[in-house]
């Protein structure tokens, strides 16, 4: 089995979820981090859903967080000492409450 760091980023995220990660096939990951910043003049609510096994809108689909308050030029560490681990064909999605407004990095574990 491999292990491999790995990160992903992905700028200007608006009110359309985006997808940002998705987990190769006969692969495992493991959330180490997830930054959600604001590009915004503004207050936004940043939001990072899990669809598992590339499930369809609704189905199957969690929060890992909800509309987190991300102040004016800051950025928040969801993570923050949690893991989340992810499966093949599962999808990192993230959605912002303005246009726009959110800057994302995810940082992970891929084993293979």
């Amino acid at each position: 089995m491999a292990n491999t760091f790995k990160s992903y980023t992905s700028g200007s995220i608006g009110t359309t979820t985006t997808n940002v990660y998705t987990c190769p096939g006969s692969t495992t990951a493991i959330i180490l981090g997830a930054s959600l910043a604001n590009i915004e003049t503004s207050a936004i609510g940043g939001s990072i859903k899990l669809a598992k096994n590339g499930s369809g809108v609704g189905v199957d689909d969690v929060f890992i967080v909800k509309a987190a308050p991300v102040p004016v030029g800051s950025a928040v560490e969801v993570m923050a000492g949690n893991k989340v681990v992810l499966e093949a064909a599962d999808i990192l999605q993230f959605v912002s409450d303005t246009a726009a407004s959110l800057d994302v990095t995810v940082s992970l574990l891929e084993i293979s």
